[in-house]
């Protein structure tokens, strides 16, 4: 059994702790939280244990994944416990990604240990999913459209900013850029001509709105590069229309072969999600199992998804994978 630890129960969190129960070869080991462990209340009845005593439990844990936002948990929290543990984590800034990398993959080497970072579906399996239709039409453009859905990690940023109690970010795709794009028409489009992006924010009592409205829509990184509409909402309104967390969207790749490549080729791979946090739990429960098998092979350092091979995914033998995938 391949025991997991869970380092942040937030609603990723709690997905994982959930994706673990279909996951023969796993166990849940233990939750490690900043709170108060006895106000968390959980589906399982494993320990729940205060950050502080993390290190203790070094030699009782085969892979760490930790569930912490990227915009200020991530950067720390990765290269921190990537030293002490295997580790796996969504960290999902594409603009920080390399810097990122080179981080964990220090403190990995040192610790002799495996991290795969930016875990998820974007970064993630689209990732994979742009280098496959990249490699197999060299001639062509790559588009990536998000949503309609609840970033967790444009939500979490919000959520940062003083004087913010609550709020939920929706990515929503442009549907004219979308239909340019299927139609093999290779526009060149801008970051605020594929998507706009919608939040709704529930203040803290006093806060000063304009300020936090101006604070969003400039936010590098987030919001700065999109056309940004912000919504106040009372507590109650945000909890009735907004507790979901839908997601998804597509890959497309528009190329051309043939004599003077003439002929249109679109690849197309798509995600329509009823839950984000789900979902992308049980993507980085599957990256934990290759991370597993890495480290008993010997292998140290910061891994990709681009840098794993399907199979270490898979529950499968080789044999089993030949039969019923190939």
């Amino acid at each position: 059994m391949i025991k997991i630890g869970i380092l942040g129960y937030g609603n990723l969190g709690k997905g994982v702790e959930l994706g673990i129960k279909q996951n023969p070869d796993m166990e849940l080991v233990s939750i490690f939280t900043r709170r108060n462990p006895g106000s968390l209340k959980t589906v399982t009845n494993v320990p729940v244990i205060n950050i502080s005593e993390v290190e203790k439990w070094k030699d009782k844990i085969d892979v760490m994944i930790l569930c912490g936002g990227s915009a200020t948990d991530l950067p720390n929290q990765g290269p921190k416990y990537a030293e002490m543990f295997n580790t796996v984590d969504s960290f999902d800034t594409h603009a920080k990604v390399s810097e990122y990398y080179n981080q964990v993959n220090e403190k990995a080497i040192k610790g002799n240990k495996i991290s795969i970072i930016s875990v998820g579906w974007d970064p993630g399996l689209f990732s994979i999913n742009r280098l496959y239709a990249e490699t197999i039409l060299p001639t062509g453009n790559t588009y990536t459209f998000w949503g309609k859905g609840v970033s967790q990690g444009h939500s979490d940023a919000i959520r940062r900013i003083s004087g913010v109690k609550n709020a939920v970010q929706y990515t929503i795709p442009i549907e004219d850029a979308v239909e340019a794009v299927r139609e093999g028409n290779n526009p060149v489009l801008t970051t605020r001509q594929k998507h706009l992006r919608e939040c709704f924010v529930v203040l803290e009592e006093g806060a000063d709105g304009r300020k936090i409205e101006e604070e969003i829509k400039t936010m590098p990184n987030y919001f700065a590069d999109y056309d940004t509409n912000v919504y106040f909402i009372s507590e109650e309104e945000l909890n009735e229309k907004h507790s979901k967390m839908p997601h998804g969207g597509f890959v497309i790749r528009s190329g051309k072969t043939g004599m003077n490549e003439q002929t249109k080729q679109i690849i197309e791979y798509s995600l329509k999600l009823e839950s984000n946090p789900e979902f992308t739990a049980n993507v980085l429960l599957s990256y934990a199992r290759a991370a597993y098998k890495l480290h008993e092979k010997g292998e140290t350092g910061a891994r990709t998804v681009l840098d794993i091979p399907p199979a270490m995914l898979s529950t499968k033998t080789t044999e089993e994978l030949l039969k019923t995938i190939i």
